[in-house]
């Protein structure tokens, strides 16, 4: 048996529950090991692990292929949440409420719904073993105040609150050494929190510090030179490759380690902490997705789509987007005993909100060059890019992409564009 993968928070901070869930259409004859008392049957065409983006949007893809009967998605949570939102709600301008649907809604009609969690997988047997519990959050230190994060629908109300209850001194902001889903949420609700503190009259009281483990502020050029701008302007300091080892929440202290100088650590105390958790894929689909085909490279009737995959791209709604068109087209040719020649060319979309209506709408592919979808500077701060994340974008997740209708922009792109790239 081949272990699910867990990330865990390493600090004195009890740990989070994994927030990269395993995603991955299973194709040929997977058997499903269930206890007796589920109606789950034993074999489905396509077994699909974790009702997250990639899990729902791929289901619905596979109900229309082989049939509702022969899909099923396990997946433990009653709630399903639209995540991207999360930044929106931790600096107070959304409610959590809004982002979230239950679950038994997105799954598409007729596929079967397996309520328990993946404890393995056997990819040479084709084959799952599912227990039927949960398990908890320990919430650790965020039961401290002046603690948050956006990454965990437990804790991203608690950002809001720490946000509200800051009074004066550091208000930090981390980023792990690790791979994160949406890796510059982080960057997002430092910005919407010094445009709070600003309107609340807080600024002149407030050191805003961004600690991150990176060594630029952003992968793209363009964008990170447009950020940098934001940052200068602000005053708003940064330290590059430090990384969150600890966090002493009784003393309000959070220590780093500085990765260019292993083993030296840096006490901070902190009037507020946003804390970007460690996280990671698990083992079986470590640097082996194709990054192309989206196709296991040892096994080819196992598939990875979404945050548990190992792609080297920004892991967005946006980055599913592209990828499921391509998975679609990949799990076609493989049913049909054909080699895929769709490939995924890393796009993804990252709304980077700088302040509470304005957002830099970064789009870019593996090559670390910007693929956007409309003829204008999208370096640029905009108010229109605010209100598509804000409000466009809720919506073409919860009817296009989760239904299974909306493969990326690339289309528009091309029109726009006309036909150029």
């Amino acid at each position: 048996m081949l272990k699910i993968g867990t990330m865990s928070f390493c600090s004195c901070v009890h740990p989070l529950v994994p927030l990269l869930r395993p995603v991955i259409p299973k194709m040929g004859s997977p058997q499903l090991h269930t206890a007796a008392r589920c109606a789950a049957k034993d074999y489905y065409e396509v077994l699909v692990l974790g009702g997250g983006t990639g899990g729902i949007t791929m289901s619905a893809r596979m109900k229309r292929k082989v049939g509702a009967g022969n899909v099923a998605v396990v997946e433990p949570h009653e709630t399903h949440y639209y995540q991207p939102l999360w930044t929106l709600v931790g600096a107070g301008a959304k409610q959590l409420a809004t982002s979230a649907r239950p679950t038994a809604s997105v799954i598409p009609s007729g596929v079967k719904w397996i309520k328990s969690t993946v404890q393995e997988l056997d990819p040479d047997n084709s084959s799952i073993l599912v227990i039927y519990r949960q398990r908890s959050l320990p919430k650790g230190g965020f039961n401290y105040p002046k603690i948050g994060s956006n990454y965990s629908v437990n804790t991203v109300e608690k950002t809001w609150k720490a946000l509200q209850d800051f009074k004066e001194g550091n208000a930090i902001f981390t980023f792990p050494n690790t791979p994160v889903k949406c890796a510059w949420a982080p960057q997002k609700i430092m910005y919407l929190s010094e445009a709070y503190f600003r309107k609340t009259g807080k600024r002149a009281k407030a050191n805003i510090i961004f600690n991150t483990s990176l060594g630029v502020i952003f992968g793209v050029q363009k964008y990170a030179d447009a950020l940098l701008e934001i940052i200068k302007s602000r005053n708003i300091t940064v330290n590059y490759k430090y990384n969150l080892i600890e966090v002493r929440a009784d003393k309000q202290e959070a220590v780093f380690e500085n990765l260019d100088k292993p083993g030296e650590t840096k006490v901070y105390q902190y009037g507020m902490l946003h804390v970007t958790p460690p996280m990671g894929p698990p083992d079986v689909l470590l640097n082996n997705v194709d990054k192309g085909t989206l196709q296991h490279k040892k096994y080819p009737n196992v598939f990875g789509i979404g945050d548990c995959t190992n792609l080297p791209t920004s892991k967005t709604a946006a980055a599913i987007a592209g990828q499921c068109a391509v998975l679609d087209k990949t799990i076609s040719s493989v049913m049909k005993g054909q080699t895929s020649t769709k490939k995924y060319d890393g796009y993804t979309s990252c709304p980077l909100v700088t302040s509470y209506n304005r957002v830099i709408l970064a789009e870019f592919d593996y090559n670390a060059q910007p693929l956007e979808t409309f003829p204008i500077d999208q370096s640029k701060e905009r108010l229109t890019m605010y209100h598509m994340k804000a409000n466009m974008m809720p919506f073409l997740y919860w009817n296009g992409l989760l239904k299974g209708y909306w493969g990326g922009p690339a289309p528009i792109r091309k029109l726009l564009h006309l036909g150029l790239k």
